[in-house]
């Protein structure tokens, strides 16, 4: 009987929750995230990929308040996870890997500490339990995970975005590991602009929802410039401003939000803090 190797670059879980973080990382540092592109690719409606994702994200989220309907709860997801097509995951897997690989050093990819490491290790070990693996280690892995399942989770709901009941779309940042570490990386962020990209990475998938936010938020920050402007003393400034409202009218009407939208949000976010003190500095 052989023990049962936790493989990374297999691992659905770890891999999504990675390039979640490079998006993140990607957007604040202003630059063209290949792992956005990655994610829509590989993580598209009714891929296998994505199937499997929704197994690791329910036992990552899912708690009952017994043993009992915990296991019963475990045991739905491995008959789910059965009937999953395996030659089609491997494959989505590999080209998976192979995009990674060919846009990022997959060591260094891979390098990165996650908390919940044994929790994605323990869940992958027992979607890839064969007969001739160690039944104990089985056991094992199965007894942690319903025992994580039966623990009372405190949610953070500042940090936390609500996640609509979207079946039909990835939940993008659903764990809270990925939000509270996002949160930490980039705290000089005011709360406007941290809102902001939890939206964006959260409906990536969901180009209808994230227009929806940002038509309401564009509306919200062009009332709020052309407010603010007449406390601003420089003429030559308050005709700058009336430009931004203008531009921020024709945000809101495309049909598509880009990248580059988001980082212009992000600006005028900061712009209005700005002028937000000179109000309070007279």
């Amino acid at each position: 009987m052989s023990k049962i190797k936790h493989a990374k670059v297999k691992n659905t879980g770890l891999i999504f929750e990675l390039l979640v973080r490079q998006v993140a990382s990607d957007t604040m540092n202003n630059k063209d995230s290949a792992a956005l592109r990655i994610i829509k690719r590989n993580f598209r409606k009714n891929s296998e990929l994505s199937k499997e994702l929704k197994l690791y994200r329910s036992l990552h989220e899912e708690t009952f308040n017994s043993q009992r309907k915990a296991e019963m709860f475990l045991e739905a997801v491995l008959r789910t996870k059965r009937s999953i097509n395996e030659t089609a995951l491997k494959r989505e897997k590999y080209n998976l890997i192979k995009e990674i690989r060919n846009n990022y050093n997959i060591e260094d990819f891979f390098k990165s500490r996650v908390n919940n490491y044994k929790l994605h290790a323990s869940i992958y070990k027992l979607f890839e339990f064969a007969e001739s693996d160690d039944p104990k280690e089985y056991v094992e892995n199965r007894f942690s995970l319903t025992e994580y399942i039966c623990t009372v989770r405190k949610t953070d709901t500042e940090a936390v975005p609500v996640l609509t009941n979207e079946d039909k779309d990835v939940r993008l940042l659903a764990s809270k590991l990925i939000i509270d570490r996002f949160n930490e990386k980039y705290a000089t962020l005011n709360e406007s602009q941290k809102r902001l990209l939890r939206e964006y990475i959260n409906n990536v998938t969901n180009s209808v929802t994230l227009k929806q936010f940002i038509v309401k938020e564009s509306a919200m920050l062009r009332d709020t410039i052309n407010k603010l402007k007449t406390t601003v003393p420089s003429k030559v400034i308050r005709i700058k401003l009336n430009e931004v409202a203008n531009l921020l009218t024709t945000m809101s009407r495309r049909n598509n939000i880009e990248d580059k939208d988001i980082l212009t949000m992000l600006r005028y976010y900061e712009l209005v803090e700005e002028l937000k003190s000179i109000k309070g500095a007279k």
